[in-house]
């Protein structure tokens, strides 16, 4: 073969190849892609860090580790699974758009919308752009799908972010009228979900049905991840479904997943790495989520002193608790007992990170809380601070009265029940009766 005929091959195959259509990968190549991945914060600004093992996780220390691995790779794909508020509790809704605005903050690729982000309305919900996607919503308030381009050694990869929302969970079908707001044509998204992948997508289908039950839905076979139902706090184990790699982020944002996937010549995941990243209190909080946590701390204390207001005026009449002080006069050693634990010392503890004015705390650190003659204020009500006798066996003006001869609300519970109003599994996982009871038996 002469130099000339050598030579029109080599520029007949150029243009072959600039004529062909973009793949995700050169062929012969593999691409290696970070991706961090959360679910279910579940309204968890910043899990209680009333435990043993101290406080676990939290927005600041989330900030902080997405930006180390941000920093080390500029390519990391951060996505969610949605679930970030809560509309439980009485502070739930200050605190709920507090968590909204600190997501706007963290850089997030996409967000997967869930029913309970939806608590307080959708104008609630997009009032921080944040990054939605909900594939089957009707209206045009979240995108159907995000793609997320990244280049990484020469080959540009494309991921494409789908979530469903299952509409037999819409809160909404037990209000009457007609209130729908997704479709329920899964079969659509299947499609868009193969188109995605047919034009050299990445695809990744997020929702919160378990597995089970989205296997018997849509078919997986274009689906490279699923992120399925989040588990309680820790992370599932990756594992794979036929060709589906299916995650399984934990809730209350304590941890982060870390993912690193090894894409083929044709797009698919053939080898993945994957790692769950604690947030303990060795993490340092992000400097730059600092002004976002005073404005939040200066606003809980705002509401709670409204509040305080407002009780004072409701409950000027006697109450129905009399505080540590009177007890101690007829049980002087169990008084004693306690007086060395730290429910002794509970709102102090509150005072020393700057908590003492947050309803979700004080409810368990004080004596009555919200309960009519109950704790208000320090300043009013100085004699209920603490965990003390009444928060455990109820109030006790009647059993004081009496001389003792009327029993305490709560003489016939087990001891075990008298904990569990506080030490619950969202303030306490790791409560042990066995092993917290010595430390305040009496």
């Amino acid at each position: 073969m002469n130099i000339m005929r050598l030579l029109g091959y080599c520029f007949l195959i150029n243009v072959v190849l600039m004529l062909l259509p973009f793949s995700v990968v050169n062929a012969g190549d593999d691409t290696s892609l970070t991706i961090m991945y959360s679910g279910n914060l579940d309204g968890e600004l910043e899990p209680c860090g009333c435990t043993a093992e101290g406080n676990l996780g939290g927005i600041k220390r989330r900030a902080t580790m997405l930006d180390k691995y941000k920093a080390s790779d500029a390519n990391t794909i951060i996505i969610s699974a949605g679930g970030l508020i809560s509309s439980e509790g009485p502070n739930d809704l200050l605190k709920s758009a507090y968590i909204l605005k600190a997501y706007a903050q963290l850089g997030y690729d996409a967000i997967g919308l869930q029913w309970k982000d939806l608590a307080y309305g959708v104008n609630f919900s997009t009032t921080e752009k944040l990054p939605w996607v909900a594939s089957n919503w009707l209206a045009d308030d979240f995108q159907k799908s995000v793609e997320i381009t990244r280049m990484l050694n020469g080959n540009k990869v494309r991921l494409q972010f789908f979530n469903w929302l299952a509409p037999d969970q819409s809160p909404n079908k037990q209000m009457q009228g007609e209130h729908v707001d997704v479709h329920n044509d899964i079969n659509a998204l299947a499609v868009q979900i193969a188109t995605a992948k047919k034009q050299g997508s990445l695809t990744v289908l997020s929702t919160s049905l378990p597995l089970d039950i989205i296997k018997t839905l849509i078919p997986l076979d274009a689906v490279d991840l699923l992120i399925e139902r989040a588990a309680y706090e820790v992370y599932g184990e990756p594992k794979k479904e036929e060709r589906t790699l299916v995650l399984q982020p934990g809730s209350r944002g304590m941890r982060l997943g870390k993912l690193n996937i090894n894409i083929d010549a044709k797009g698919n995941i053939n080898a993945w790495e994957h790692n769950v990243i604690s947030m303990p209190d060795t993490v340092e909080d992000s400097p730059r989520m600092v002004a976002w946590y005073d404005e939040y701390n200066a606003k809980v204390k705002q509401d709670y002193l409204k509040q305080v207001a407002i009780r004072k005026q409701h409950d000027a009449g006697e109450s129905h608790f009399v505080g540590e002080e009177v007890c101690k006069t007829c049980h002087a050693a169990q008084y004693k007992v306690w007086q060395e634990s730290d429910h002794a010392m509970a709102y102090d503890d509150l005072e020393a990170v700057g908590k003492s004015f947050d309803p979700n705390c004080l409810q368990c650190h004080t004596v009555g809380l919200n309960v009519a003659g109950g704790f208000i204020d320090m300043s009013i009500t100085p004699h209920l601070l603490g965990v003390q006798c009444e928060s455990c066996h109820g109030a006790g003006k009647q059993h004081v009265a009496s001389g003792g001869t009327t029993p305490v609300p709560n003489k016939d519970w087990p001891n075990q029940k008298i904990c569990g109003q506080c030490h619950t599994q969202p303030h306490s996982p790791s409560f042990d009766f066995a092993k917290y009871w010595p430390k305040i038996k009496h």
